[in-house]
C-alpha cells in the first residue's frame, strides 16, 4: 500500500529515510529484472552504460574500477546510466517520484545517476557504512534525494539496506564523502544502532544522500537487485577539471 506522500517526505527530512510501500507492480518488476539480466548478459547493448563486476573475493576493498563490460555475467555489482534505457526511464519518471522530487528538489529536476545495485545469487559484496556525497561526487552543491526500488525481495539475509537514522543531520563526516571511517563508526555506535530496512519486491524507500547506510552479503542463493535514482536541482553543476564537466539528464519534461 502506498504511504501518504507528504507524511513520507516529512519522515525523510527528519530521519533521513522513509518507506513509501509497494509502488511497482509485478509486470513492471518482471520487465525491469529481465532488462537488467539482458544487459548483464550482453543480449541487449546500450552505448555508454557503466558496469562494475563484483570482486572475486567478496571484499569491498578488492573491487576493480574502470574496466567496464567484461563479458556475459550475472555477477555485475553495478549497472549505471540506465536513464538511457526506455524501460528504466519510464520508471524514473513515475508520477509518484515526480511529486516527491519536485517537493524535495524543486520544479526543475535532473538526475545524477540511475543505477541497479545487484547482489547476485553467489553473494555479492558487502557495502560498508558510507554517504553519497562530498568532493568525491564533484558537484557544486550536495544532492539530497535518492529513491530506491526493490526489484527482488530484500530480506535481512539478502543484504538489505541498513541505515543510521538521523545521521544525515550531522552532515558529511569528511569533505570527501564516501566510506565512513572506522573511528567515526565506533564513535557513533553505528553498528549497534543500525536499522535494517528489509523490503518486498516493488517496495520503494526514500534515502537522504548523507544518511549513513550500508548493506551486507546475500546468503539467500537468489539475486537481490535494487534500482536507485538520485534526483537533483537542475542548477547543479559538475566541478571536475580533468575531463569535460558532466551534464545531467533532465527528467519530468513533458515534451521530448
Amino acid at each position: 500500500m502506498l504511504a501518504d506522500v507528504d507524511t513520507a517526505i516529512a519522515h525523510f527530512h527528519e530521519h533521513g529515510y522513509a518507506r513509501l510501500g509497494k509502488i511497482a507492480d509485478d509486470a513492471t518488476l518482471d520487465g525491469l529484472r529481465q532488462r537488467a539480466n539482458a544487459l548483464m548478459l550482453g543480449e541487449i547493448q546500450i552505448p555508454g552504460l557503466f558496469f562494475q563486476l563484483d570482486s572475486d573475493t567478496g571484499n569491498y576493498d578488492d573491487l576493480t574500477y574502470g574496466l567496464g563490460y567484461q563479458g556475459p555475467s550475472l555477477d555485475y555489482r553495478k549497472l549505471e546510466k540506465l536513464e538511457r534505457d526506455p524501460l528504466y526511464l519510464a520508471w524514473i519518471e513515475n508520477p509518484v517520484f515526480e511529486r516527491i522530487a519536485r517537493a524535495v528538489v524543486g520544479d526543475a529536476v535532473v538526475i545524477y545517476r540511475a543505477i541497479v545495485m545487484n547482489k547476485s545469487a553467489t553473494g555479492g559484496t558487502p557495502l560498508p557504512w558510507h554517504q553519497d556525497g562530498g568532493r568525491f561526487w564533484g558537484l557544486d552543491r550536495e544532492p539530497t534525494l535518492q529513491i530506491w526500488t526493490a526489484l527482488d525481495d530484500a530480506p535481512l539475509e539478502s543484504g538489505c539496506v541498513e541505515v543510521l537514522p538521523g545521521s544525515h543531520r550531522r552532515g558529511l563526516v569528511t569533505p570527501l564523502g564516501g566510506v565512513v571511517g572506522a573511528n567515526f563508526v565506533e564513535e557513533q555506535h553505528a553498528n549497534e544502532s543500525a536499522v535494517p530496512l528489509p523490503a518486498s519486491a516493488g517496495d520503494v524507500i526514500l534515502l537522504h544522500n548523507q544518511i549513513w547506510h550500508r548493506s551486507g552479503r546475500n546468503s539467500t542463493g537468489r539475486p537481490r537487485r535494487a534500482f536507485s535514482v538520485c534526483y537533483m536541482d537542475a542548477a547543479t553543476r559538475c566541478l571536475r577539471k580533468k575531463r569535460a564537466p558532466r551534464t545531467f539528464p533532465r527528467v519530468f519534461v513533458k515534451e521530448r
